[in-house]
């Protein structure tokens, strides 16, 4: 027979055991951007950071249930030890299916203003990160799939309810929540930044390179002539807003920008990408045909293909190449490590959260 003290303790824990979870709060607290030397970026006026919704965009871009058969998320070839992309030439996808381009880096996309993938194709962060989920090459499936399983599990639900304001799960809302998480992954801790600010001491090789990555290209002075690399990868995000055709092919293999714009003019180009972590994210170019920044500075000092569309900037360096003796490339090479972030490629910020 139960005494009353003993049936009283009874009912209270088998009534806490059957309460219901805490309903979930809206929460529009901001997420703390941190971005060091970089410039000030401009958020999207309509899909400032939260730390809710940042949340929900990392949940997002780790959830292998984005994926037709339940095996691959956004992080499957955005890898953060590679600095948000993948070392493979090409990524496969759930069906053993090889895409055509290399994957791109899913980092500082903030300072990245003029449309995403390698072509320009989606205008917005929040469009880009919709189209391998539904691309047979890659993730195949369906984005209503995708909310149907999403509206089953109540982690998420209560967290759309808590970056949104309420548990409604839609495509415009699962872009909107990817494009914060990405928008939140900045590199801005590397050697180079680390220099910048008197905190780190080059080494001569380090500083030659950097002296021949900024010093312009001039061939009636060739001993001090530069490598002219800030020419398209400037500012302190080593990227530019262009797509440009940098010689790869005399025929094109692949007609890049030219897909979207129509242009003749933007035959074969391809945007230009940041060189931050570059030592970190072979293989190289579009089509990671280049396996090596060695491979890479000998095609630009003297294994350009001529071709319409060719930049002019490139163009002017055909006659002579960039002159670029072994002691030079070497030089440039130990700039480029400079730009690694191993802060990044460890930051728990940006981890998976299962």
């Amino acid at each position: 027979m139960l005494t009353k003290a003993r049936l009283f303790s009874s009912i209270f824990f088998i009534s806490v055991g059957c309460a219901k979870a805490p309903e979930p709060v809206w929460d529009t607290t901001s997420y703390t951007l941190e971005y060091g030397g970089l410039p000030e970026p401009e958020l999207p006026a309509d899909n400032q950071l939260t730390e809710q919704g940042v949340k929900l965009g990392r949940m997002l871009f780790y959830e292998t249930r984005l994926s037709g058969d339940n095996s691959m998320a956004c992080a499957s070839c955005h890898k953060q030890e590679n600095a948000f992309t993948d070392t493979n030439r090409f990524s496969t996808g759930i069906n053993g299916l090889e895409g055509h381009r290399q994957a791109m880096s899913a980092v500082n996309m903030l300072w990245n203003t003029n449309g995403y993938f390698w072509d320009g194709r989606a205008e917005k962060l929040r469009d880009q990160s919709l189209m391998p989920i539904q691309d047979v090459s890659e993730m195949n499936e369906t984005i209503e799939n995708v909310v149907e399983k999403l509206e089953q599990d109540t982690l998420y639900t209560h967290q759309f309810f808590r970056a949104f304001g309420s548990e409604d799960i839609s495509s415009h809302r699962i872009g909107l929540a990817l494009e914060q998480f990405m928008n939140s992954i900045v590199s801005y801790r590397s050697k180079y930044d680390l220099f910048l600010d008197g905190e780190a001491t080059f080494t001569e090789e380090e500083e030659l390179g950097m002296e021949l990555f900024f010093d312009e290209y001039n061939p009636f002075f060739p001993e001090t002539s530069g490598a002219d690399c800030g020419h398209c990868h400037g500012g302190k995000n080593f990227s530019s807003q262009e797509y440009m055709n940098n010689g790869l092919d005399s025929i094109y293999n692949d007609n890049g920008r030219y897909d979207v714009t129509g242009l003749e003019s933007d035959r074969g180009a391809m945007k230009v990408t940041t060189l931050r972590n570059i030592a970190l994210t072979p293989p190289y170019m579009h089509d990671g045909r280049f396996n090596t920044l060695e491979e890479v500075i000998d095609h630009y000092n003297d294994g350009l293909r001529n071709n319409a569309s060719l930049n002019p900037a490139l163009a002017m360096t055909m006659g002579t190449g960039l002159m670029l003796n072994d002691t030079d490339k070497g030089a440039l090479i130990a700039f480029l490590r400079t730009l690694t972030d191993t802060n990044l490629i460890h930051d728990s910020r940006y981890a998976s959260p299962f």
